[in-house]
């Protein structure tokens, strides 16, 4: 197999998507991924990433490569976890008290920020709408971040996701008011579980 075929065929069980880091630690020289975009074989979505002609934008991931430190929060995280159906117009992230991405803005990203202590509270991955792993908070702590009252989560899609989880199967109450209690929305959760369990 040629350097070529080897990039292709790591792509395709990619989800049609490549890295320069991937290729270097792969001991591909980079030069083949310029002659491959010369041939038409593959196209630079942006500064070291690479997808198939045929392959899905998947906006979700490349936004997450591209801000490594981002990890998708609140409605977003809702959303991926099923407990809202309204499709996110602005990608919510959280990321670490100074980053800094002046670009961030540019992109189709809302920014929130979290002290170091509480950043990597509850840090989980599932598949993204195309089925790329991305990383999320898990439900616990969304439901916390929308909870939390910064007037930026509409109060229906927050009465909604604590309804759904009030009757959700794998629910974790325990952990719930764990990372209430470290969010400082403590009172809040338990007034909704009070009224909801």
């Amino acid at each position: 197999m040629n350097y070529m075929d080897e990039i292709i065929s790591t792509m395709e069980k990619q989800n049609g998507l490549i890295t320069t880091a991937q290729v270097s630690d792969a001991h591909i020289p980079r030069c083949y991924l310029s002659e491959m975009i010369k041939r038409g074989l593959i196209e630079r979505v942006e500064r070291g990433i690479y997808v198939l002609p045929e392959a899905w934008e998947d906006e979700m991931f490349l936004l997450q490569l591209r801000y490594r430190k981002g990890i998708y929060s609140h409605e977003t995280a809702l959303y991926l976890h099923g407990f809202t159906d309204r499709t996110p117009l602005k990608f919510v992230m959280t990321f670490p008290y100074g980053y800094h991405a002046e670009s961030i803005h540019a992109a189709n990203v809302s920014m929130r920020k979290s002290i170091s202590k509480l950043y990597g509270v509850g840090i989980t991955q599932c598949a993204s709408p195309c089925g790329n792993s991305i990383k999320l908070y898990n439900l616990e702590r969304t439901l916390c971040d929308v909870v939390r009252g910064d007037n930026s989560c509409d109060v229906h899609i927050v009465n909604q996701a604590m309804k759904q989880y009030a009757g959700y199967r794998n629910k974790n109450i325990s952990r719930l008011v764990k990372y209430a209690e470290l969010l400082r929305v403590k009172t809040k959760i338990v007034k909704y579980m009070e009224i909801l369990l």
